[in-house]
């Protein structure tokens, strides 16, 4: 259901517009079958970072490589045969059912106006089926609700069969199990995944390795358990939190502290 896993090399990638910089010289690397994932605050250039990866914006400078080639080089067909996209949100989707809009993933393998065939009706079917929503094939996409939509375009990222899945925060509206399910099964595809996650948690226990951006650059990289500390996420974040090893998975488990209030507690007048 995906192509061979890819290599990304990100190199020096900066980005300005309307005379703001909101990447400045980003480096990521995510080997071939790794899950690789990017976290940070609001507003510290994440989804920009994803968007130059797959090609909807620009970089200002630097350059994004695909198994070693310059993604610039590539045709935006090539481009989507390698990358697919799971945004946060589906633009183009209006009046179309489930199953067109996942059968949308099939475009870059073939001609333009090519109708689907036998092949392409079974892959759509079979990515159905693995994010459990076959019976929804024939609905209207604009009526599902906002986890039954975010497991389509999971679908239609599938049938493209990319060797490089990239996801712009694919749990939101889903619920407990199927944040798990869908994090889990891009686990297990032999795919190289690049995640923007808001989740420290659901990012620890999924991801190999961790990207921490703030204002734009990277403050830190590395496997979860070195990433994710006390002192980083009070610096990044400005949360106070204690940090465990889940015993059941090896992987950090963070606690938010509630905040202190800085001073003597106010009389509420109740008894």
């Amino acid at each position: 259901m995906t192509g061979r896993p890819l290599e990304l090399s990100v190199e020096g990638l900066r980005y300005e517009t309307d005379g703001r910089t909101l990447l400045d010289g980003i480096a990521l690397t995510a080997r071939p079958g790794e899950t690789v994932g990017v976290v940070g605050p609001n507003g510290s250039g994440k989804t920009t970072l994803l968007r130059c990866v797959y090609g909807a914006l620009r970089p200002t400078a630097g350059r994004v490589l695909l198994d070693g080639a310059d993604a610039s080089a590539l045709g935006v067909r090539e481009r989507a045969r390698r990358v697919a996209v799971v945004p946060q949100d589906a633009g183009g989707t209006f009046g179309l059912t489930v199953g067109e809009v996942v059968s949308m993933g099939r475009s870059p393998h073939k001609r333009f106006w090519e109708q689907d065939g036998p092949d392409d009706r079974r892959r759509v079917a079979r990515a159905l089926e693995t994010v459990g929503v076959s019976a929804l094939a024939g609905r209207r996409f604009d009526g599902l609700s906002g986890g039954e939509r975010q497991r389509a375009l999971v679908a239609r990222a599938l049938v493209q069969e990319p060797g490089l899945l990239a996801l712009d925060e694919p749990t939101n509206h889903l619920d407990i199990r199927y944040q798990l399910e869908v994090l889990g099964l891009v686990r297990r595809l032999p795919v190289t995944g690049l995640l923007v996650l808001h989740d420290l948690n659901l990012a620890a226990c999924f991801c190999d390795r961790l990207y921490v951006l703030a204002d734009g650059r990277v403050v830190a990289e590395g496997p979860p358990r070195e990433v994710l500390t006390q002192e980083l996420l009070a610096e990044v974040y400005g949360v106070a939190t204690r940090i465990a090893v889940h015993p059941a998975t090896g992987a950090p488990s963070i606690v938010y502290l509630p905040e202190q209030p800085a001073g003597p507690v106010p009389e509420t007048g109740l008894g």
